[in-house]
């Protein structure tokens, strides 16, 4: 047994198919299913059931599945212990934030810890809060910032900053004159949101429960900047987090009077080894947020 051979059925669990784990780790696919078939026989287990049009994972396979991300986590952590030996600020760091907060979250942090751990190669990724989950899970992402809510025992978290969302409109709506709004200014509003998928979706909804407001069901975006130019070409109005309030000569941003917030935490697994690290980045970056 091999930590190589522990990646190729953890990844093929992952992607609930061989070919798929195959095109992940680079290898051909005749070559995985031969070399996990080896391991099966080797133990006498089966840990997927082979099925042309079935993905099936036996009640031994996921115990041995959890066991493999567990050796490989541990396998890891030897590799980077033994990199940190000489720096404990050095080595490689992945980071990953959801799409609604990394394109201007990063713009603020990266710049940050990069000039004060000048040492750290960092690895960037955004993705969708719920793949983020797994991937720190797995020990393919070392930390990531997101909304704050329960995400699990095995996880801790640092509030970083807490935001507004702002009603955006254009520059020619009636309400484009106020600084600040009211409820009864908006109550009743049908308010353009992004598509399922994105958990600033949930988030706005339930401040449209709070404003008395209501999704637009004609339209969804895949994106805030798709939000964004819709307002720009008043096509209707939106909710922009405070952090992604980008300077538009056609938008007006508007503070909501007794409005609904989101608080970014720093999450990372309990067991995640570079806590002083951790602990380091968290503190620079909240202060700076402030």
């Amino acid at each position: 047994m091999n930590i190589r051979d522990l990646e190729y059925i953890v990844e093929t669990a992952n992607h609930k198919s061989f070919s798929k784990a195959a095109s992940y780790l680079y290898v051909s696919q005749p070559a995985l299913s031969m070399q996990i078939k080896k391991f099966e026989d080797y133990h006498n287990i089966i840990i997927f059931e082979r099925s042309p049009h079935n993905f099936i994972i036996t009640e031994t396979g996921k115990k041995v599945i959890e066991i493999a991300r567990n050796l490989i986590l541990e396998s890891r952590k030897i590799k980077e212990i033994s990199k940190l030996s000489q720096d404990k600020y050095g080595g490689d760091l992945k980071i990953a934030a959801f799409p609604t907060l990394a394109p201007y979250f990063f713009l603020k942090s990266i710049p940050l810890i990069t000039k004060n751990f000048n040492k750290l190669k960092l690895f960037l990724i955004e993705e969708k809060t719920h793949n983020i989950i797994e991937e720190l899970k797995s020990g393919n992402i070392d930390i990531a910032f997101l909304a704050e809510h329960s995400y699990g025992k095995e996880f801790k978290s640092k509030k970083v900053f807490t935001e507004e969302f702002l009603l955006a409109v254009n520059i020619n709506h009636p309400l484009a004159k106020k600084k600040i709004i009211k409820r009864n200014d908006i109550e009743g509003s049908s308010l353009m949101l992004l598509e399922e998928g994105h958990c600033l979706r949930n988030q706005a909804l339930e401040v449209c429960d709070i404003i008395g407001a209501h999704e637009n069901s004609d339209f969804r975006a895949s994106s805030l900047e798709t939000l964004r130019q819709m307002v720009a070409i008043d096509a209707g109005i939106t909710l922009i987090p405070e952090i992604a309030a980008i300077s538009n000569k056609n938008i007006r941003y508007l503070k909501i009077k007794d409005g609904a917030t989101r608080t970014i935490s720093l999450v990372y697994r309990k067991d995640y080894y570079r806590e002083e690290l951790v602990r380091n980045i968290h503190i620079l970056i909240a202060n700076q947020l402030k």
